[in-house]
């Protein structure tokens, strides 16, 4: 058989999705099925006085109506957040109750007030606008800053100057003392604006019961069924979770915003009990604008030391964080254990310290997006040294390279161990950086940009260099952080009397592939054909127990639970093989698809193998039938991918307008299963990553309306606004992961935004131009052209 791993298989899942037979949940049609719509507040920040629905359970098709008061008279509890972090004396963090609909007051434009239930989706939209709703406006609050300076509007009472938890990370003395000592020192105010995730998918629910045997099954467009199934069971309608069934199907995109346990998932949930009859609801596009978990949003003063020979002897930030109006699943994790860890980036800092301060406002909760900390730690770090580079008057790889950690193996030499808790595994940041300059002909770019500013053109070149944490998160790094969690996967590989194989996975796919890739896996271990593999997953009662999918872990935890179970696999088929075969085990071994005697020419297939482990007629003594096997995956540590990245951009000094001439990424993901699904893993990331530096930003009024509501006012990349992208890539095997992978999903998101800043602020330099705020639309370029002429 041919290998499989390494190769760019096309992807097997893509016939159902391009032929229009994907099947996602709002394509879901049940048996006498009812139709949600959400009451949802027009204001950010108001007491509700009244709830009148009368006019609303009169209307045509109406089946019930529920209010917060309905919802909470029945015992039920809010939705949880499942992270905790403490604040920096110890104290437990402000968890204000997050209910499913709002009893008392509204935090957000979005918050839900009511349900109505219809026979039609129309039926339920129309009667939704009769309800009635009686609110005492407040003042409201959106910006971080404002949040908490004194006298600012009060989210939650819990938490009364709007502070979550204040959190720190690092030797704070020795950092002092590293500024103190510098020749040196670098300064920049960061606004990592707050973005909008607009998965091509919005999402969707569907609640049934079952009254025969008291069942639930919950249908949702989610990227980690079981743990939906946990927190919804476990602290949301304290249902037994052998009652609840939670399917997640085909997913059109996540991004990250399909991660966590959404008030809609318990509510249609606890409606379908109510009602004995299935309940659908779907998002319209402005409620996913207004109600899907938003990403980002940091303001940071962040500072960079420097000795008189340009090595960089510490790092000191503080950031602001907005969680918005409520703690969104993960959302104390992202401004802290995914953001202040990886604060070392590919440098040998060898003081940091950083301080985090997390707040609510009268926005839409944030919580993971792709990345998630992990591009605003190199955001920062990328900002800092290209603008120390260019007030030092070095070149910006040069002075990158003076400061990389040096190469290691985490096997001949051991991990590096960073100033910020974390050990990366393996690494040659050096290596990634030289390959970038050579493909991306950086002195003959350099050339390029000093012809074109003799012709009056600005042509800007900017470097990322990136480092993240995927595979998350190990139980031993971090419960050694002092956090809950220990997040491990899990695979059950089952071989057919056939030799066929059906692979049960607990990660999800939403994109990535993963039909794909883990049958590439089990197709090249067992000596398989592709299509002799079939992968299950998305259904709490068919797969194993796993935590979903996010972090660019699904094939480094993933993968390597399904590499174990084969591990189980082979090894009892070698003792059926070798009874079969009358040879000693250790006389065997196993190569394309067939056990083998060595020496000889003595063999016998994994097929054979397979029905003799069935039809047990000639079968070792004590050896149990049957051969299938689960196994867990819990990780020694993060996996720690990393990068080079350039991007050379032209602005028009006249209209401020960004073009984005090349990009080249030069990354490295550890050993490669399929290059295709990796090359296009990046691509997306890129995309994303651009759309970030020039053109995404949620905004808010004062009031707490979001304006940029719809796509008419939130501008997503398209294809003519991204150049070719051109990428390429070194390989450092992960040293304690069985396949040796790192993860790919979010490379392109976390490198590719800080390289397009530093190009366009390395364009505008002529003009005096030193830093520029995202996103860098053309008015905001021109005006910072502007102000730099007349300063």
């Amino acid at each position: 058989m041919a290998k499989l791993i390494g190769e760019s298989v096309k992807r097997v899942e893509d016939l159902r999705f391009i032929t229009g037979r994907g099947q996602y949940t709002d394509d879901l049609v049940l048996p006498n099925m009812t139709y949600a719509s959400i009451v949802r507040s027009p204001y950010a920040h108001a007491r509700i006085k009244s709830v009148d629905t009368s006019r609303a359970q009169a209307a045509p098709g109406v089946v019930a109506v529920f209010t917060g008061k309905d919802i909470a008279d029945s015992g039920v509890s809010g939705v949880p957040c499942g992270w905790q972090v403490n604040f920096k004396n110890g104290d437990t963090m402000k968890e204000p109750p997050h209910p499913i609909l709002a009893v008392d007051k509204v935090r957000y434009v979005g918050d839900a007030v009511a349900v109505v239930i219809a026979e039609t989706r129309q039926q339920a939209k129309d009667a939704a606008e009769l309800v009635e709703v009686d609110y005492e406006v407040l003042d409201a609050v959106v910006d971080v800053r404002k949040a908490i300076q004194p006298g600012a509007p009060v989210v939650h009472e819990e938490a009364p100057n709007n502070i979550c938890f204040d959190w720190e990370l690092g030797d704070k003395a020795k950092t002092d003392a590293a500024f103190q000592q510098a020749a040196h020192v670098t300064r920049l105010e960061l606004v990592n604006q707050r973005l909008i995730p607009n998965a091509i998918e919005p999402r969707s629910a569907i609640g049934d019961y079952n009254p025969a045997t008291d069942k639930y099954t919950l249908y949702t467009s989610s990227q980690n069924p079981h743990v939906i199934r946990l927190l919804m069971c476990a602290f949301v309608l304290g249902i037994p979770e052998h009652k609840v069934r939670v399917v997640s199907p085909d997913v059109g995109g996540g991004f990250g915003s399909k991660i966590f346990h959404y008030i809609e998932e318990a509510l249609v949930t606890w409606c379908a009990g109510r009602l004995g009859r299935p309940v659908k609801w779907t998002a319209e596009r402005s409620e996913s604008f207004m109600t899907d978990a938003h990403g980002r949003d940091h303001y940071t003063v962040a500072e960079m030391a420097f000795d008189q020979d340009g090595k960089i002897t510490g790092l000191r930030v503080n950031t602001l964080a907005n969680l918005g109006a409520y703690l969104s699943t993960f959302a104390p994790a992202i401004p802290t254990y995914l953001y202040g860890t990886l604060l070392q980036g590919l440098y040998t800092t060898p003081a940091i310290h950083v301080d985090v301060t997390a707040v609510f406002t009268n926005t839409t909760p944030v919580d993971a997006y792709r990345g998630a900390g992990r591009p605003e730690a190199t955001y920062l770090l990328e900002r800092l040294v290209e603008t120390a580079a260019r007030e030092l008057g070095v070149d910006p790889a040069e002075l990158r390279k003076k400061n990389f950690i040096p190469p290691f193996d985490g096997v001949n030499q051991p991990g590096y161990q960073t100033q910020v808790a974390l050990q990366y595994d393996s690494g040659n940041y050096h290596g990634v950086l030289e390959k970038l300059l050579e493909v991306a002909d950086y002195q003959g770019l350099r050339k390029q940009q000093e012809e074109l500013r003799k012709q009056g053109r600005y042509l800007g070149i900017g470097f990322s260099t990136y480092i993240e944490a995927c595979g998350i998160a190990p139980s031993a790094v971090v419960g050694a952080l002092g956090a809950r969690a220990g997040l491990y996967e899990a695979a059950q590989v089952r071989v057919q009397p056939t030799g066929k194989v059906t692979v049960y996975v607990g990660s999800h796919a939403h994109g990535q592939g993963h039909e794909t890739t883990f049958a590439q896996i089990v197709a090249d271990r067992l000596g398989l054909n592709l299509e002799d593999v079939e992968v299950i997953h998305g259904d709490t009662e068919s797969v194993p127990f796993g935590m979903g999918t996010y972090g660019s872990r699904s094939l480094a935890v993933g993968g390597s639970a399904i590499a174990r179970s084969l591990d189980k696999i082979l090894e009892k088929g070698r003792k059926i093989a070798a009874h079969l075969l009358e040879a000693a085990e250790e006389d065997l071994e196993f190569e394309d698809g067939k056990w083998t005697v060595r020496g000889t020419d003595r063999s016998i297939s994994f097929g054979e193998v397979a029905l003799a482990a069935y039809v047990p007629h000639n079968y070792p003594e004590g050896l149990e039938p049957g051969l299938e096997f689960t196994a867990f995956y819990d990780p020694a540590n993060f996996t720690f991918p990393f990068g080079a990245h350039l991007a050379v951009v032209e602005v028009d000094p006249e209209t401020g307008k960004v073009k984005l001439l090349k990009y080249v990424a030069v990354d490295d993901v550890g050993n490669v299963i399929n290059p295709m699904i990796v090359d296009g893993q990046v691509h997306g990331g890129l995309a994303q990553g651009i759309g970030q530096a020039l053109l995404e930003g949620a905004v808010y009024d004062e009031s707490g309306q979001l304006i940029s509501g719809t796509f008419m006012d939130y501008a997503l990349p398209r294809a003519d606004d991204l150049p070719e992208f051109v990428v390429d890539r070194q390989v450092t095997p992960c040293p304690h992961n069985p396949l040796g992978v790192k993860g790919a999903g979010e490379t392109g998101t976390i490198g590719s935004t800080p390289a397009v800043v530093n190009a366009v602020v390395d364009a505008l330099s002529p003009f005096g131009v030193r830093d520029l705020q995202m996103p860098l639309t053309p008015e905001r370029v021109w005006r910072a052209i502007q102000q730099a002429k007349t300063a």
